[in-house]
């Protein structure tokens, strides 16, 4: 029999992830998860969480006490060369490149399926990037209101230089340009589109850092 919060935590570890954000993605609170496999509370996953997780993971809700039931998801569909596609959870939450508006919400909305030779050409770490939309024009031309951006959360504070990051500031998600000075440590926070100003010398621990912004994908218009 599956022990499936051994399974969980397994996938934890091997894919880099951590309790906090795992409740996070399934819209709990922080501590949700680490009750649930250290101490058995609640006594099983919810049937939204153990679907949403399943999906996250690339893996049968079985194999997180789901039902033994035959499916085809993202995950497990192949591409005409054989090789299977990574399922990567689309975020319902917006990245705001504007003024900063406030979103408590980052449940899985849906997937989208990647090429495992190609996510790898930009991250090390596939089971930690995710998909969210940009909100606002502050950072036109490169991103623009509705793109969807591809964030990498292994690649965040510990290695954190010049480039585009979603970061947390006040409870709101924004997409910005960093900026780093070596000397003081510091930052500027820059927006692509001129007609937005820079916050210049941000200490970066009143800053939360998400992930660094590694593709951007557009519809055309």
């Amino acid at each position: 029999m599956v022990d499936v919060r051994e399974t969980l935590d397994r996938l934890i570890r091997e894919r880099g992830e951590d309790y906090v954000s795992l409740s996070r993605l399934i819209g709990r609170n922080a501590a949700y998860v680490q009750q649930y496999i250290r101490r058995g509370v609640p006594k099983k996953l919810d049937e939204d969480d153990r679907r949403t997780l399943s999906r996250y993971f690339g893996v049968e809700e079985a194999v997180l006490g789901g039902p033994e039931v035959a499916q085809i998801t993202p995950a497990t569909a192949r591409t005409r060369g054989g090789s299977g596609l990574i399922a990567i959870p689309k975020i319902a939450a917006q990245a705001s490149a504007g003024p900063g508006s406030l979103h408590d919400s980052d449940s899985v909305s849906g997937q989208i399926g990647f090429d495992p030779k190609w996510l790898r050409t930009v991250t090390a770490n596939p089971g930690s990037v995710s998909v969210i939309q940009v909100e606002g024009d502050s950072m036109v031309p490169t991103l623009a209101d509705g793109d969807d951006i591809l964030v990498d959360r292994s690649d965040s504070a510990d290695r954190l230089r010049d480039g585009i990051y979603v970061l947390r500031i006040d409870d709101a998600l924004n997409v910005k340009r960093l900026a780093i000075n070596p000397m003081s440590r510091t930052v500027t926070i820059k927006s692509d589109n001129a007609a937005y100003p820079s916050w210049p010398d941000c200490d970066l621990s009143k800053i939360e850092l998400i992930g660094r912004v590694v593709w951007v994908g557009r519809k055309l218009r």
